[in-house]
């Protein structure tokens, strides 16, 4: 009897000695990580793998010099890119043009690239919630109303903004012009915010998606959505991808729009945008709290700084 009640001590001692020395070892580590990340958190809420290129200078910036987290939260699977792949077909090995080929293997690639594509942005954790990205269209309501699983969808938001506490959230902005799925996937993110209590609602913003037009120097809201409506008409807030940094100055935040852009081989019309865009626009939504401009301010002022020396 004395033997057992020995080594069951012997074992808690083993174990507070092991549990003192993971904290020894570890505890600092640990510590270092969260000063590392000490930054923004911030939910990206797009419906492609790809969308974030619109977003790419400023996600870069925030990782990098503000020591933020960026997650990204990619609302289809992709599938429906299958048109634009001619390019890609020889690096993958697959007929991708072929809408059953397309279909079959674009999610698991266009998974892929934005994953390499994170890696050079600095994205933190995905979220793929593989809803069908049936088609181009114009009308949100294909996607609201018809394809996608819109409780499912609004209850991984709300729950991903309640797990996390995210400071801002962004999104693509929902001009009549826009996807039909980016207007969809803005629309449920603002749906998401506004159903959040209002002390820990994240700051929702929204960017014009990556397009070879101007970004629109006017948006008041969507029509007949009521939460689209933004703060004032032109963008409340701007990051500058041509700010320099590196050696002499020679480099800027182009280059990595560029190098995102890049990762997205599967879509090759995509590619045609390198270089298209100056600046990153950004629209306040009109359901934020009046103290929110003030958060938004301060992130964006952060931005213009100089970029610290790597």
């Amino acid at each position: 009897m004395k033997k057992v009640i020995f080594r069951h001590q012997f074992q808690a001692l083993s174990t507070l000695i092991t549990a003192v020395l993971l904290l020894t070892f570890c505890w600092p580590e640990a510590l270092a990580e969260n000063e590392a990340r000490s930054g923004p958190k911030i939910l990206v809420v797009v419906a492609h793998p790809d969308d974030e290129v619109a977003m790419a200078a400023t996600i870069y910036r925030i990782t990098h010099d503000l020591k933020g987290t960026v997650d990204q939260c990619v609302i289809t699977n992709g599938e429906g890119g299958y048109k634009y792949a001619t390019q890609a077909e020889p690096i993958y090995g697959l007929r991708l043009t072929d809408e059953s080929v397309g279909r079959a293997n674009l999610p698991r690639i266009r998974k892929q690239e934005m994953i390499n594509a994170g890696k050079i942005i600095g994205t933190n954790q995905y979220f793929f919630l593989d809803e069908k990205d049936a088609k181009f269209g114009l009308d949100e309501h294909e996607p609201l109303d018809t394809t996608w699983n819109i409780a499912r969808i609004s209850d991984k938001l709300r729950e991903l903004m309640t797990k996390t506490h995210y400071d801002f959230v962004f999104c693509l902005l929902p001009t009549p012009e826009t996807h039909a799925h980016h207007k969809a996937a803005t629309l449920l993110a603002l749906r998401a915010v506004q159903s959040l209590p209002l002390p820990v609602r994240p700051v929702i913003l929204a960017c014009p998606e990556l397009t070879q037009q101007q970004s629109p120097e006017k948006f008041s809201q969507l029509n007949s959505y009521a939460e689209t409506k933004v703060v004032g008409s032109e963008p409340t807030f701007v990051f500058d991808r041509k700010t320099s940094f590196g050696y002499n100055n020679k480099l800027n935040y182009k280059i990595v729009v560029n190098w995102v852009i890049a990762e997205h081989k599967s879509q090759g019309a995509n590619q045609l945008l390198m270089n298209v865009g100056d600046s990153e626009n950004y629209w306040l939504f009109a359901i934020n709290r009046p103290e929110d401009r003030a958060k938004c301010e301060k992130l964006f002022d952060s931005l213009k700084e100089a970029p610290a020396a790597r």
